[in-house]
């Protein structure tokens, strides 16, 4: 799961200071509010001067309430909600997004050898980190026990317009992958609006549009994956991409000395070991930006960077320098991360 509070507050910061520069030409909109558990950030740019803020918040408000209603494992009412719900093994119809969200996030699960998976709530719980909060070490036979009651290939059936579980007793969980899905979505209802530059920003997901007010690409800070508020690590400039960061350092345990992160490899069942803090990505939607930056965090940038070039990935991966005598990053680029952000 992504857990990017804090680079979400960073990087608006960091857009924030841009907007200072503006000439003030165009009618900037900035709005804000709260979804899915945390926060969203919108800036706009309407260049014809005829879309009030009203207007805009309103459209953004019902596109999210849509997405909620969709995918919101919180809502017992939602879509998602209703298909963990239901106790038998039939078909159950969706709606066209959430069929396409429920097509990108199997077809990243493909892509990733298994790392990213809706279906791994068995192993988010036992490992404390679910609602339950266990704190008591799994065993090796509770680990393989819920890694058999995971994953997409053994528990669900994914279709054009339907869902079916393989077992029962499947639960799908949308957190890695629905924010992104947010944003996009966002952006298409500032898009029906006539606005086409626009950087809209939900828990840390992104997707950035056109030109920022000052007519350059928009400016993301990338944050130093350190516990405390560690300070911006770079900054890239995007335009008409996704970006989305994961990282291991905010939510973990410590037990007999050794650290255990939330971000557990499902084909292990265990929370990663890898010197690898964070991974960002860019792509063509922030949905899937998002859902790749939870696979390449959990395979890490070894694997990572391998399947990274083997699918035209963009990816930045930031590794704990583990040689050093105190707190150091290094930072290891795909070939199409490097590209885009020449």
């Amino acid at each position: 799961m992504t857990n990017l509070t804090s680079l979400s507050r960073r990087t608006f910061i960091l857009m924030s200071l841009a907007l200072a520069a503006c000439k003030g030409r165009d009618n900037v909109l900035k709005l804000n509010g709260s979804t899915m558990g945390t926060t969203y950030n919108v800036i706009a740019v309407d260049h014809s001067g005829s879309v009030n803020t009203v207007d805009a918040q309103k459209k953004i408000d019902s596109a999210l309430a849509l997405v909620n209603q969709q995918m919101s494992n919180w809502d017992s009412n939602s879509e998602i909600s209703r298909f963990n719900a239901q106790k038998g093994t039939e078909s159950f119809s969706v709606s066209s997004d959430l069929a396409n969200v429920m097509q990108s996030a199997e077809s990243v699960h493909l892509a990733s050898e298994g790392r990213f998976d809706t279906t791994m709530g068995p192993l988010i719980e036992l490992w404390g980190f679910g609602a339950n909060g266990q704190t008591t070490m799994p065993t090796d036979a509770q680990i393989a026990a819920a890694q058999a009651q995971s994953g997409h290939a053994q528990t669900l059936r994914v279709g054009a317009s339907s869902l079916q579980k393989i077992q029962a007793d499947t639960q799908v969980y949308l957190s890695a992958i629905g924010k992104g899905f947010g944003a996009d979505q966002v952006g298409n209802a500032l898009k029906s609006l006539g606005i086409n530059d626009y950087m809209v920003e939900i828990g840390g997901d992104l997707y950035a549009s056109g030109k920022n007010p000052d007519g350059q690409a928009w400016q993301i800070g990338i944050e130093k994956p350190t516990a405390l508020s560690g300070g911006v690590l770079d900054v890239v400039g995007i335009s008409n991409l996704g970006l989305a960061s994961s990282g291991d350092y905010r939510n973990y345990f410590e037990k007999d000395g050794q650290r255990f992160s939330h971000i557990i490899d499902p084909v292990t069942g265990r929370p990663i070991t890898h010197t690898t803090a964070s991974a960002t990505v860019l792509a063509e939607s922030s949905m899937l930006a998002d859902a790749w930056a939870t696979a390449m965090l959990i395979l890490g940038r070894e694997k990572g960077l391998e399947i990274a070039e083997k699918h035209d990935l963009a990816v930045l991966f930031i590794d704990r320098d583990t040689k050093a005598s105190q707190i150091e990053f290094e930072t290891t680029a795909s070939s199409r991360f490097s590209a885009l952000t020449a």
